[in-house]
């Protein structure tokens, strides 16, 4: 093998890693999410839009969650290009996971949950410990497990098929996203099945 295409494979293998890191922490920090708990009612009990509004409304917040996370461990210095090219393509899926909730909460009639200023995110998830190009993948990683588990659980609260088919859409991106991270973390896969929710 060249030196080139050795140093290739290393720079995608970074680039996952670092991913991966990201990921890790974002859903690791998401798992405690209130939002996420149970569905929400905003209306009387049996008003299912409400429900799967309440249920949008924490997918929205985790995802407003992974932006930050990925912006700011992307503005660290920590990721070499190959690295930073990877977790820019995933910011991308989460601001459009984003827009597409926060498009159906407003055809609800209901106001979007806003983000957290960054100040809060980098102290919520812990941003600040984040030393390596390592560290930031194996975050990345958790995050997006994290993620994938919230979105896998909530698909059954939701009333709505079309919502639910949205959730299992976003579930596999994240689930996709954590994949190429815990593999570029150096993460064995999991030998048993049903790796989520």
């Amino acid at each position: 093998m060249s030196n080139e295409n050795e140093v290739a494979i290393q720079s995608r293998r970074a680039l996952f890693r670092s991913a991966g890191i990201a990921a890790a922490g974002f859903g690791l920090a998401t798992l405690d999410a209130p939002l996420l708990a149970a569905p929400r009612k905003i209306a009387r009990r049996g008003d299912t839009v409400s429900s799967d509004v309440g249920v949008m409304q924490g997918a929205l917040a985790l995802e407003h969650e992974g932006i930050a996370a990925y912006r700011i461990a992307g503005g660290s210095g920590l990721l070499s290009k190959g690295v930073l090219d990877v977790a820019l393509v995933f910011l991308g899926h989460h601001e459009g996971h984003r827009d597409s909730l926060a498009k159906l909460i407003a055809t609800a009639g209901a106001k979007p949950v806003e983000p957290k200023t960054d100040a809060e995110y980098i102290s919520a998830l812990n941003i600040g410990a984040l030393k390596s190009e390592g560290d930031v993948i194996k975050f990345a990683a958790g995050l997006e497990q994290g993620a994938t588990n919230a979105y896998v659980g909530q698909i059954a609260a939701l009333q709505d098929h079309k919502l639910a088919h949205l959730f299992a859409q976003l579930s596999t991106d994240e689930a996709v996203h954590w994949a190429i991270l815990n593999n570029a973390a150096g993460g064995a896969m999991p030998k048993s099945a049903y790796l989520f929710g």
